[in-house]
């Protein structure tokens, strides 16, 4: 998993597919791409390395490949091997890359780990359908005066890859998030679900116009929506595991503390996330992130099926469009 091939793609000079991902890609293996902010910026370390060796464990046990992601000695790497990881994991230096910072990044030959928007873009390059995470970007709140919101929406709007997550990050305006999205173009289906979830909830109280009851259905609009050339991103969510989920009231308390503090700590920008996922952790006893860790395992779990019945798509079973 170590070895690196270096591959000419128009993005970048400097990008590598590991040797496992690049022989799943040219056999046509499903592969998932994983994210690197939640090593590098979303969990503690140690346990954000443990976690990230999970994840890729738990791709292959669905019968997938997973590439991990993210920008080393300015190298875009597509298949992070493992000192890697654990350099991403414990180094807190290592950068936060959107899809806009890459250029910079890769000529100062920096470390940078890649948000939903950078590694879906990196992905789509590289060949890769799917994309897992914990939650989107969106709307911050008071995001329609000082106009604070993610990269990652218009990245969905204009990447053609399905990202799984447990819908957006709790933190953020949830109601403003989905307009965004709807204006957008950008289709969301919900995995089992009418509503959308709310990352450490399983609920938010907003609905969802498109329910796919399992990983077929949701590869059969996935296919569905390509067929018609659309060039967006087709977001799947996936509730948090019921046994993980928190208590919604307790949540809502928690992120009002948090945010009220950050504002008065002057946090913003692309420090904010992560400096309200540390606090929330603390504030909750670690309860956030037991949440985090099993919705990001569910999450990886679903892309991997996903990606499965995609490559499968021209069976009767899939292609029923």
């Amino acid at each position: 998993m170590g070895l690196h091939l270096r591959v000419h793609l128009p993005m970048t000079n400097s990008f590598e597919l590991s040797a496992e991902v690049e022989a799943a890609l040219t056999a046509r293996q499903p592969v998932v791409a994983l994210e690197t902010t939640v090593i590098a910026h979303g969990l503690p370390y140690p346990r954000n390395v443990e976690v990230a060796a999970e994840l890729e464990g738990a791709v292959r046990e669905e019968g997938a490949v997973p590439a991990t992601i993210g920008v080393v000695g300015g190298d875009v790497l597509v298949g992070m091997d493992e000192p890697a990881i654990d350099r991403f994991g414990a180094d807190a230096d290592v950068l936060k890359a959107s899809a806009r910072d890459l250029g910079a990044i890769i000529a100062r030959g920096d470390a940078a780990a890649t948000t939903v928007a950078a590694t879906s873009l990196i992905a789509a390059r590289a060949g890769i359908d799917v994309v897992a995470t914990g939650g989107i970007g969106g709307v911050h709140p008071g995001g329609e005066g000082s106009l604070d919101i993610s990269a990652d929406l218009n990245a969905l709007a204009s990447t053609p890859v399905t990202v799984v997550c447990a819908g957006a990050k709790a933190i953020l305006d949830l109601p403003r998030t989905l307009e965004v999205l709807e204006t957008l173009g950008v289709p969301l289906l919900g995995l089992g679900t009418d509503e959308f979830p709310a990352f450490y909830t399983r609920t938010s109280g907003l609905r969802l116009e498109h329910v796919v009851e399992d990983e077929d259905a949701a590869a059969r609009a996935i296919l569905a929506h390509r067929s018609l050339d659309l060039r967006s991103a087709v977001v799947v969510c996936n509730p948090p595991p019921a046994a993980a989920e928190m208590d919604r009231v307790v949540v809502s308390e928690l992120i009002d503390r948090a945010l009220s503090e950050a504002a008065d700590e002057g946090v913003s920008g692309k420090a904010l996330t992560p400096w309200l996922l540390a606090r929330l952790a603390e504030m909750s006893d670690g309860d956030t992130v037991r949440t985090n860790v099993a919705l990001l395992e569910s999450n990886v779990r679903v892309a991997a099926r996903i990606a499965r019945a995609l490559r499968e798509g021209d069976s009767p079973k899939v292609r029923g469009f």
